[in-house]
């Protein structure tokens, strides 16, 4: 890779002029400015993007954390956030912070050192100090904050729905598996589905779990069907753990969906292809990380904005582990 003083050499110039053309910044005769940029294109020179952000004092980097790429909806936040940022010539460090707090604060500090203009951080702690701290832009994804710009699906709206459509399709023992207590969307599905329940009179179960991990959710699984074998209907945290809960079933030689109905949550690309397909609960992952991505656009660029905490409905889709009714009934 060719640095600066090799195209200094080449154009016979000084590193200074070479900066100013790059930067754009400062006078530099017409005929110096072409040898120049002859020499960045015959060199295939590209600036280091930190080292010009140190410079100019102004980045077109920005940090995106997201709490586990393993499960399929974060990827799908991130590349609708990484388009949107593309699109505006901005570009992306990425930290996984496997829901570790420390993690979280490595990733923070590490976007800091690079100096990044703004962050969308999809954290289990909005409130958490660190954030207070920034002198620059940060936008919420997938999470809500208190007091800080955040873009976020009605989870509590969507764990209502996927109440209303087991109980509509004759689940009579229903087990809500309840996500991780840290996690605010987690809550607010589990808590719109249960007000849902109560409000209706049926009774249901409940089984805690503490993380979205598929390999936990195995577990979990093998847990829900030992302790309530006489489920009919099952409303999961996410698809990753609706997945395990159909896994288990055809383990069990349980039909699905005639003895057992699952509703899962997200509709990650894999929820169409599993067999029988997973009736789930819609977010618009891609279409929020634009979103946010736009919203930190605008921050960045002092723009004023017309809201700073944007909900995204959410909707019922009808597969193959929901039994069919009548959409008049």
């Amino acid at each position: 890779m060719a640095t600066i003083k090799e195209v200094a050499m080449t154009a016979g110039v000084s590193v200074a002029t070479v900066s100013r053309v790059l930067n754009q910044n400062g006078y530099v005769h017409e005929d110096t400015r072409r040898k120049v940029e002859d020499a960045i294109r015959q060199l295939n020179y590209t600036p280091n993007e930190v080292a010009r952000s140190l410079y100019k004092r102004k980045s077109k980097l920005i940090g995106l954390l997201l709490p586990d790429i393993t499960n399929p909806y974060f990827p799908q936040l991130a590349r609708g956030v990484e388009d949107q940022m593309q699109k505006n010539d901005y570009r992306l460090i990425f930290g996984n912070s496997d829901e570790s707090r420390q993690k979280e604060m490595d990733y923070i500090q590490t976007f800091i050192q690079n100096n990044v203009v703004g962050v969308i951080s999809s954290t289990n702690d909005s409130d958490a100090d660190i954030y207070a701290g920034l002198n620059i832009p940060v936008v919420f994804l997938d999470r809500t904050s208190n007091d800080r710009p955040s873009v976020y699906a009605d989870g509590r709206e969507g764990g209502r729905i996927a109440a209303r459509e087991m109980v509509r399709r004759g689940s009579k023992q229903i087990t809500v598996l309840q996500g991780p207590a840290h996690v605010r969307p987690a809550i607010d599905r589990f808590e719109g589905a249960v007000e849902i329940l109560q409000e209706l009179n049926i009774p249901y179960e409940v089984l805690l779990t503490t993380s979205f991990s598929l390999t936990e959710a195995e577990d979990w699984a093998k847990e829900l069907f030992y302790k309530y074998p006489d489920t009919d209907g099952i409303i999961a945290s996410n698809d990753m753990v609706a997945s395990a809960v159909l896994q288990e079933a055809h383990r069990l030689g349980k039909r699905v969906p005639e003895d057992v109905q699952i509703i899962g949550f997200d509709d990650i690309p894999l929820s169409k292809l599993l067999a029988p397909s997973l009736s789930t609960i819609h977010q618009p992952a891609y279409e929020m990380g634009r979103e946010a991505a736009d919203l930190l656009i605008q921050l960045i660029e002092g723009h004023h904005v017309e809201r700073n905490s944007i909900q995204y409905s959410v909707k019922f889709i009808e597969r193959q582990t929901t039994r069919k009714v009548d959409h008049d009934g």
